[in-house]
């Protein structure tokens, strides 16, 4: 979403151009130097009303000169200089981290400015000037910078990038649906496997990960159904040998939240009955065990799949936000009533047999952004022969809406066409990781830049 700023200025020709040359131009958005860390510098964004996505340009203002007319002595403003110029390469909620190309000696407090890169985030249709909403009736195309990973032989149901092993850098962790649970490398441009576990006897739901340990090094979190024993459960695993050593099997249905730093794992027992899901519990792990805290919210029966928590409305309270059967994202507001989507989102869910009741597992609702600024991005799969009863149906296409609140109701701003289904999506430092599964039971991983 791209918001738009306009600047009157009553100087002449000149005087505009002038403007343009040598001042901070009004699309530009200043923030605060708040630290710096070698060529890593951190930008305070809280204060912003638009989105900051990576791949956008910064320039730190280094100082500033008055400007004068010589001959009538009108002051005419400053003229900026700045830093050499760098670039985001991370977004939190509240802050941005930008890396410059050379060394340079900044402080905390200095001013800086953000410009929006074109090849990020960018719709083809633009908002009329006096408005951030799409034009009535209109979707507006994303085309956010995208990676895509090479494709993968197998469907892949849910997957993750962390640090998992002693190797430097992420990895890629995915869990197909034939219950594999697999580890890869990514080297020069291709995705070398390290490691492969068969989850025998289970169905695949969801895959998460977060260091809750301490070790250095992140967790996995395989949230499977047995249809033997009617139960569902989470595997937990380290993959720091480059194998996968159990953990621990927990009682809960386990998933994921939140981007980056503000990334945490919930737990949820489902309802007596069993079809619907329980009340959410962060996990922990202390005294040499994996534990769920107290009820940290309700999410009126759903599963942790189509539900997210942050502060969407504003930045003072968490909202919750879920996949109603409707086929809408419900967000649950502050003062206890409710704004909706369009109906776009209960198509194609995955699906299980759970003690005579077909359960619903919907993709995940990433959130992300300032708080109270926040952007939803969520799935709307399609069939080509309609939702078989027991599984995932077959396969036509599917598409990524990109909403904000506004006005009580949640707007779709931008929509990204991809080419598979998505069982379920994850949030990465930068982005949104999306495994498109696509004709021969063929995965291309794919990660949408936020």
């Amino acid at each position: 979403m791209l918001y738009h700023y306009y600047m009157k200025i009553n100087f002449k020709l000149l005087l505009a151009a002038l403007f343009a040359a040598c001042f901070i131009p009004c699309a530009t958005a200043q923030v605060t130097v708040v630290k710096q860390d070698g060529l890593k510098v951190y930008l305070d964004t809280s204060e912003l009303n638009r989105n900051v996505t990576v791949g956008e340009t910064f320039k730190i203002i280094t100082g500033q000169e008055k400007l004068t007319n010589p001959k009538t002595g009108k002051d005419l403003g400053f003229i900026y200089h700045y830093s050499p110029e760098g670039k985001i390469i991370e977004v939190q909620p509240l802050y941005a981290v930008g890396q410059l190309p050379e060394k340079g000696e900044y402080t905390a407090g200095q001013e800086a400015v953000i410009t929006a890169a074109q090849q990020t985030a960018v719709v083809s249709s633009v908002p009329s000037a006096t408005t951030d909403a799409a034009p009535a009736g209109k979707t507006l195309v994303s085309n956010r910078k995208i990676k895509t990973y090479p494709v993968l032989q197998r469907e892949i149901v849910s997957a993750v990038k962390a640090d998992l092993s002693a190797l430097p850098g992420e990895e890629i962790a995915a869990l197909d649906t034939k219950g594999n649970l697999l580890l890869y490398a990514e080297e020069n441009g291709s995705l070398r496997q390290l490691a492969e576990k068969k989850l025998s006897g289970k169905e695949p739901l969801t895959l998460s990960a977060l260091d809750i340990m301490g070790t250095g090094r992140a967790q996995l979190f395989a949230a499977v159904y047995e249809s033997k024993r009617q139960k569902i459960s989470t595997l937990v695993f380290d993959a720091s040998d480059n194998e996968f050593k159990e953990l621990d099997s927990l009682p809960y249905f386990v998933k994921e939240l939140g981007c980056g730093d503000n990334k945490k794992i919930y737990a949820q027992k489902p309802f007596v009955g069993g079809a619907k899901g329980g009340d959410v519990r962060e996990l922990a792990y202390e005294k040499g065990r994996f534990a769920a805290g107290k009820s940290v919210f309700n999410p009126r029966g759903s599963w942790l799949t189509g539900v997210n928590y942050y502060p969407i409305q504003t930045a003072k309270k968490e909202n919750l936000v879920y996949t109603a059967s409707t086929g809408k994202l419900r967000l649950r507001l502050d003062n206890g009533k409710y704004a909706d989507s369009p109906n776009l989102f209960a198509t194609a869910p995955n699906r299980v047999k759970y003690k005579q009741d077909i359960v619903p597992f919907y993709p995940s609702v990433q959130a992300y952004g300032p708080a109270g600024h926040a952007t939803l991005a969520a799935v709307q799969n399609t069939t080509a022969l309609g939702i078989l009863s027991e599984s995932f149906g077959s396969y036509k296409s599917s598409k990524i809406h990109f909403l904000t609140y506004e006005n009580g109701t949640l707007d779709v701003r931008e929509t990204l066409e991809l080419n598979g289904f998505l069982y379920d999506t994850n949030c990465t430092a930068v982005g949104i990781l999306a495994p498109q599964v696509v004709s021969g039971g063929q995965t291309v991983l794919t990660e949408i830049f936020r």
